[in-house]
């Protein structure tokens, strides 16, 4: 990662953690639309565990943890993680919920091809560089077991919001000193390589105009038995 890089993403990991420790509940306490998406789809395929990237205050890690499924949060500020571990506690789903401090510009945690879904709302549209954005969907796809599902959302280019943010380099905006990308349906393509693009659904959400992936992690390739 260039110096550029950093300073950006030191800058923005400051902000973040500002914005949420004057605003707790920065989001609000409804769900968003992507994780009541994720969980009918982890539901149907069986899945009962989820790793949340970018989890934020936890509006919707709660929810799925509400729907049954165990999660793995983490966000990179620990201010957002706090109010997370508070809500928990404080509905009594502390057993089903964890929280730990993670920058995605980091490789993840788990070991290889551990975990059975990833789920991530808003996060990849955060200010990350071209390479940093790749490099995250690599590291989701290695952590994923054969058959996981990553379901994530973004903002569209599609979003008129989009003309109105100042443009910076390597595709980013910024608007009231937070920086982010608009995703255009080519880049989720793009980042789709290598799996298997289930779904890409343009929805409103708000007065956002947004963008709903789903994506598997191919099954491994059956070995050919040899012939008797």
């Amino acid at each position: 990662m260039n110096t550029g890089h950093v300073e950006l993403a030191r800058a923005q990991q400051e902000r973040w953690e500002s914005a949420y420790a004057r605003h707790p509940q920065l989001h609000g306490s409804e769900p968003s639309a992507a994780a009541h998406r994720a969980a009918e789809a982890f539901g149907a395929a069986g899945i009962d565990d989820v790793l949340e990237l970018g989890s934020g205050h936890g509006r919707d890690a709660l929810f799925l943890a509400r729907q049954g499924f165990s999660v793995h949060a983490t966000d990179f500020s620990e201010a957002a993680l706090d109010q997370l571990r508070h809500e928990a506690q404080r509905e009594g789903l502390d057993d089903r919920v964890t929280a730990a401090l993670h920058d995605v510009r980091d490789p993840l945690p788990p070991a290889d091809a551990t975990v059975n879904a990833v789920f991530a709302n808003l996060l990849l549209n955060m200010a990350f560089s071209p390479s940093e954005l790749r490099s995250l969907v690599a590291e989701t796809h290695r952590v994923l077991r054969p058959g996981g599902l990553f379901v994530y959302a973004v903002w569209s280019t599609a979003d008129p919001c989009s003309q109105h943010w100042k443009q910076l380099d390597n595709g980013l905006s910024m608007n009231d000193g937070f920086v982010g990308r608009f995703f255009a349906e080519s880049l989720v393509a793009e980042l789709g390589e290598n799996w298997q693009l289930d779904d890409a659904t343009p929805y409103d959400e708000g007065q956002r105009r947004m963008l709903r992936v789903t994506m598997t992690k191919p099954q491994k390739p059956q070995k050919l038995q040899p012939e008797s």
